[in-house]
């Protein structure tokens, strides 16, 4: 019971993380860190009465164990600052913002909770189709839910929270938050669907649901979430296609062609501003939040100076103001380019965690997607996609700093993990497949019995 108790807390999280507009204030994100802990009581109990503990041993958990380390030794005093204007005994650390790597460093052990968790309990065919039946229906209820608003209620979030400073869509304050959603929801049944892992009566359910999550992408007016679409359905293409099978490559790009392009016709028919129309702008904006060049010229800076351990987690609004070469009116919290902001932030030491779980992640990607399985593989490509379009669309935003997407970019990375081994129940799911494909009549065998 506490098994599955913990599963269904795993998939809510997912579905409530994002309603609670991304779970980007304060208070939300202290219920989503008592969830945390009351998933590792669970965890712990569940333990002592099974007597064994759950636990995988996949790698990708070593780099956010080793970023918390390294956080947490960006915040060690070694020494104390100078006195400045009357004010003596801070202390040095490497964190030029110590209590904001302090938040990072809590919101990363949060993080890093749910996603052993997932890794350990994700443990059988059931439960792998939980989690992707969890992903693609509510992205579905969300991306219609996204649309509807956006044309009752276009500038306030459920009718009632009002934004100002940024553009709504969904229940994100920001609407690339919400594209970045979508990309890695559309990914997990594309992926199934491109590779065959879904029954035959059920196909049109998925290309609906991929659909209309496509419509509400392109009409939050993402550029970098069209652009990351893009990116994954060319990804999913290219590691699902043999070389030199032309044939199979020519019949994916053509399915990929005419749902890119229903996707466009049902954007344009709704009608409003889409990703489309919004290609006709210039990246620079008079809005220096979103001026994402000016920002860029500072970052660097940011690195040259800190070019070894970084500025500190958490800490770029601070290290970013004394290169500001505009006014300073407006105070810069992110780069607007994770790359860029790891480096500023923790350096080369930074770079090299992030590299090694990247590497981790095609690796471990790449081989479970040769699984001849082809539901696990189907879900292997889906979810390797949706990561490898929130890794493209860290080039112009920073979107995996809101929680509800790292928690669902990391159930994703999940998914790549535990899909490549075989599961219980795979044999009876298998038995379930072929008989329910057994019940389908084909369309060219109803033909011919009609002629008859």
């Amino acid at each position: 019971m506490l098994s599955k108790l913990i599963i269904f807390i795993i998939c809510a999280a997912i579905c409530l993380t994002t309603l609670a507009y991304g779970t980007v204030h304060q208070s939300v994100i202290a219920v989503f860190y008592a969830s945390a802990t009351i998933l590792s009581v669970f965890r712990a109990i569940d333990c002592l009465a099974s007597g064994e503990i759950r636990f995988n041993t996949s790698f990708l958990q070593i780099p956010l164990i080793a970023a918390i380390i390294y956080g947490v030794i960006q915040i060690i005093p070694v020494g104390s600052l100078a006195e400045t204007g009357g004010v003596s005994g801070i202390s040095r650390t490497i964190s030029q913002d110590a209590f904001s790597t302090q938040l990072i460093i809590a919101h990363l052990i949060a993080l890093l909770i749910y996603f052993a968790v997932t890794l350990a309990y994700i443990d059988s065919a059931k439960r792998i189709r939980t989690i992707v039946l969890t992903v693609t229906i509510f992205g579905f209820c969300y991306a219609f839910f996204a649309i509807l608003q956006s044309f009752l209620s276009p500038n306030k979030i459920y009718g009632v929270l009002e934004v100002q400073y940024a553009v709504p869509f969904g229940s994100f304050v920001n609407r690339h938050n919400f594209a970045a959603f979508m990309e890695m929801t559309i990914a997990v049944p594309f992926g199934l669907l491109i590779v065959g892992g879904i029954p035959q009566d059920k196909r049109l359910l998925y290309v609906t649901a991929i659909l209309l999550m496509g419509v509400a992408l392109l009409l939050s007016g993402s550029r970098g979430g069209l652009v990351s679409l893009l990116a994954m359905i060319f990804f999913v293409i290219f590691v699902t296609t043999q070389a030199k099978n032309y044939g199979s490559l020519v019949l994916k790009f053509g399915m990929a062609a005419a749902l890119i392009a229903t996707i466009i016709v049902g954007a344009n028919l709704i009608g409003g501003e889409s990703s489309l129309t919004r290609f006709a702008e210039t990246a620079a904006s008079k809005d220096i939040t979103t001026n994402r060049s000016h920002i860029w010229s500072v970052t660097f800076e940011v690195i040259k100076n800190n070019p070894i351990f970084g500025a500190g987690i958490g800490a770029f609004g601070v290290a970013y103001t004394p290169f500001d070469s505009l006014n300073g009116l407006e105070r810069v919290e992110q780069a607007h380019n994770d790359y860029l902001q790891v480096a500023a932030d923790a350096g080369v030491i930074g770079l090299l965690i992030g590299g090694v779980f990247l590497v981790l992640l095609f690796k471990t990607g790449l081989r479970n997607i040769k699984t001849p399985n082809l539901y696990r593989k189907g879900v292997a490509v889906g979810a390797l996609g949706g990561c490898f379009a929130i890794l493209v669309h860290s080039l112009f935003d920073f979107v995996l700093h809101t929680t509800a997407i790292s928690l669902l970019f990391l159930t994703l990375v999940s998914l790549v993990a535990v899909s490549g081994k075989g599961q219980r129940e795979d044999g009876e799911v298998e038995k379930k497949h072929k008989k329910r494909k057994a019940n389908v009549t084909p369309i060219d065998a109803l033909q011919s019995k009609i002629k008859k």
